[in-house]
């Protein structure tokens, strides 16, 4: 008999988790496992859930489990192995009259949800649950969650993963490879513009791209800018920000996170700092991680970072560092 686990996505009717929900179920994320299906959303737009529910009983997905949609958070919660917090409130909406524009309204309007999210998921989520944010500004949504809950023994994490999908793209590109041969691509710091892509530690075929790319002008003025800017390039082109690809990065730290990682490689999420490489205890930081034989995740100590690196990822964590100011009253 399969064994079963329970996942609950937030913004269940949006962009983003319509090409996310049903990679759920495909017998590929979560390997043989039976998946329960938990999708929720605002009162203002649950009853769209109708229709992604008949759409997924029609596909006949051969690891689809129960599935259920409803706009009670804290009903959803209830002995949760996953959670894939995808809602949150967008720059550029009106809110309560007020149009979103500072991105310090946008951290405090969505602690707010983050704060009852976290304390629902420790008080009724498994001991043990992973809690991946993908809702921006994710890693500072990640900490108030998080810092509400209050079990230490439960995993949250902001994303990452889209940015080093990203990296990886513009990596193959330029050395002429596939994207699966790019491997260790580590992305440091804040999931903003401001995060650094490690192009120094990623490898190709056991060699290091920096040395296989051999041009730090180009890693400068093209290859940073194209990675931390390309959520503004999609949303320019398309008119909406990243769906398909968002969806996909999250698919890829489940099953990073399901299956022990490989010899001499390494994935990409924020963590809670652990106070490794300098980083203050507590912010959620992008690291490079490993899971290990019983599914805990660890963070990989031992890679060094050159000058050029280090000055990048001081950046990036100043960010962090001043939006867990701006939020320190719902901490």
């Amino acid at each position: 008999m399969s064994s079963r686990v329970k996942v609950v996505v937030t913004g269940a009717a949006g962009q983003i988790a319509y090409s996310l929900i049903p990679r759920l179920l495909d017998g590929k994320t979560f390997g043989n496992k039976i998946v329960d299906l938990v999708m929720v959303e605002i009162p203002q737009v649950v009853s769209k859930l109708e229709g992604v529910l008949m759409e997924l009983e029609d596909s006949s997905f051969p690891n689809m489990g129960s599935v259920e949609y409803t706009d009670n958070f804290t009903d959803a919660a209830k002995d949760a192995d996953w959670f894939l917090l995808v809602g949150s409130i967008p720059r550029g909406i009106v809110y309560e009259g007020k149009k979103i524009e500072e991105r310090s309204d946008l951290l405090r309007i969505n602690g707010g949800i983050f704060v009852n999210q976290g304390e629902a998921i420790g008080k009724y989520g498994k001991k043990d649950a992973k809690i991946l944010v993908v809702g921006n500004p994710a890693n500072t949504n990640a900490l108030i969650g998080q810092n509400a809950s209050g079990v230490k023994s439960q995993l949250w994490m902001a994303m990452t993963m889209l940015d080093c999908n990203r990296a990886k793209s513009v990596i193959s590109k330029k050395v002429q490879c596939s994207i699966e041969e790019v491997k260790r691509m580590i992305i440091w710091g804040n999931h903003s513009p401001t995060m650094y892509p490690d192009i120094e530690n990623a490898i190709v075929n056991n060699s290091s791209v920096g040395s296989l790319v051999n041009d730090m002008e180009w890693v400068d003025k093209t290859f940073l800018p194209t990675v931390q800017q390309r959520g503004k390039a999609v949303i320019d082109a398309r008119g909406a920000s990243s769906a398909t690809s968002a969806a996909k990065a999250a698919l890829d730290t489940i099953i990073a996170c399901e299956n022990p990682t490989g010899d001499g490689d390494c994935f990409s999420a924020a963590v809670a700092s652990d106070g490794a490489y300098g980083v203050p205890e507590g912010l959620i930081c992008g690291y490079p991680l490993m899971t290990m034989p019983d599914k805990s995740v660890e963070i990989i100590k031992d890679v060094t970072l050159s000058d050029f690196a280090k000055e990048r990822f001081d950046i990036s964590i100043a960010e962090l560092e001043s939006e867990r100011e701006a939020v320190k009253d719902l901490l």
